[in-house]
């Protein structure tokens, strides 16, 4: 286990950030883009961003892969920091990609259905307090 390393810590942050909040405004335009010219009943900004933040997630995963780079510096800024800022959906899809490489095919399947029950459910839940706690 490797100690732990004060400025390594800050400068992950600071990179995370940087990638997070980038992220965070090309989904914002994307999104904003996307809703302008297309009108659908159907969420095709939420659903296009998803695709391309998870297609992002797998070229990055692919290319520090195929390139052998283990720089953590840079994982954190492209994968936890943009693709996190972009959307949360592609860490969850690489993971389960992930679990399906390693052969954990049950628990990838038990980590999908259970993750989008549970957070539609919490979704649900929360606003349904938040209609009580503030209704006026």
């Amino acid at each position: 286990m490797q100690g732990f390393n004060f400025f390594t810590m800050i400068l992950k942050i600071i990179l995370i950030g940087i990638g997070g909040g980038t992220g965070s405004i090309l989904r914002y335009l994307t999104f904003t883009f996307i809703e302008k010219r297309f009108h659908y009943v159907f969420p095709i900004a939420t659903f296009a961003v998803n695709f391309i933040g998870c297609l992002f997630i797998g070229l990055l995963l692919g290319f520090f892969e195929q390139q052998q780079i283990v720089n953590n510096n840079l994982k954190s800024l492209f994968i936890t920091g943009f693709c996190g800022g972009y959307t949360t959906f592609s860490a969850f899809s690489a993971e389960n990609m992930n679990l399906f490489q390693s052969g954990s095919t049950a628990t990838a399947f038990v980590y999908i259905f259970s993750s989008v029950f549970i957070c539609i459910t919490a979704v649900w839940a929360g606003f349904i307090v938040a209609q009580f706690i503030f209704k006026t």
